[in-house]
């Protein structure tokens, strides 16, 4: 038997979650879901637990998934070559016929863990509804293929699913002028639909612990960051690697008009509750200049 100790401790985390809760209940939030967390299936229902969580204590969450892990897995089985040309995919026609089957596959089955829980999903892909719209993209003005940018958000869908109690899980594919499928950074669509949406919190959950002023020193991670300290970090040269252009993008959603966005390690289990609800967070929160930092405020 649980001794009155360990009891008095979980209603502690309990009481520590309801400020956070009061402060974001109603509020939209966006989860772009990739990298480990994807692959490992422990991780997986983590994932889906705590965003199941998240919609039951008032919260609207939208989901935003990559796959490109599971893309390469089938190229590969289908003997089709896979190359990269800065960080991005070159999608032919065949290379996008099998991205669109793969993340429509992984979309269906987040759905679908989701609706087990007892709370109602809908997994669309970006051509639905027209609510991904692009332009080709180009990569240091190389034609890449079928790899979009996207100009334009049509949320008219996704506030009908919010609106009806429906969590929404997107897969990155979006359609052009034309209505060619068009595939899309994970990261770029999340930016763009939290945006669009007013999102009031963006989480990226990546294979990273967060941000740190020193990556050499596992004890600088920073809880939250103001825009002008992520530039300022960002012209520091402190930050190198793939954190770059993942602080870049969360800048430019703060920019946008995104509350706060959040960098967090996926494969620490439950880490959007334990960054979402506790006083420290797990991970990295970058705010405007003008928020309140309230992590240190409640220490």
């Amino acid at each position: 038997m649980e001794s009155m100790e360990n009891w008095l401790q979980k209603a502690g985390v309990l009481i520590e979650a309801l400020p956070y809760i009061q402060r974001f209940h109603g509020k939209t939030i966006v989860v772009k879901y990739g990298g480990s967390a994807m692959v490992d299936h422990d991780l997986k229902k983590s994932v889906i637990r705590d965003v199941a969580l998240l919609k039951l204590v008032g919260f609207r969450p939208i989901i935003v998934h990559g796959g490109g892990k599971e893309i390469t897995k089938w190229t590969k089985r289908l003997g089709i070559e896979t190359n990269f040309v800065n960080g991005l995919r070159v999608t032919d026609k065949q290379t996008m016929e099998v991205a669109e089957m793969v993340l429509n596959k992984v979309n269906k089955g987040l759905a679908s863990m989701m609706e087990k829980l007892g709370v109602h999903a809908a997994g669309i892909c970006g051509k639905d509804g027209s609510v991904l719209r692009v332009d080709k993209k180009l990569s240091g003005g190389k034609d890449i293929g079928y790899v979009g940018e996207v100009k334009e958000v049509n949320v008219g869908l996704l506030n009908t699913l919010l609106d009806n109690d429906f969590v929404p899980v997107i897969c990155p594919i979006g359609s052009d002028d034309n209505y060619h499928s068009f595939n899309i950074n994970a990261d770029d669509a999340a930016c763009a639909i939290a945006t669009a949406v007013g999102a009031a919190k963006l989480a990226f959950l990546t294979d990273i612990e967060g941000v740190y002023r020193d990556p050499l020193d596992k004890s600088s991670l920073i809880s939250e960051l103001t825009v002008k300290e992520a530039e300022e970090l960002l012209a520091s040269g402190n930050v190198g690697g793939g954190m770059l252009p993942k602080i870049q993008n969360c800048v430019d959603a703060i920019k946008a008009g995104v509350s706060r966005v959040h960098i967090l390690d996926g494969r620490i289990a439950h880490c959007l509750l334990l960054e979402f609800f506790t006083n420290r967070g797990v991970g990295t929160a970058i705010i405007g200049d003008e928020e309140e930092r309230y992590y240190e405020a409640n220490e």
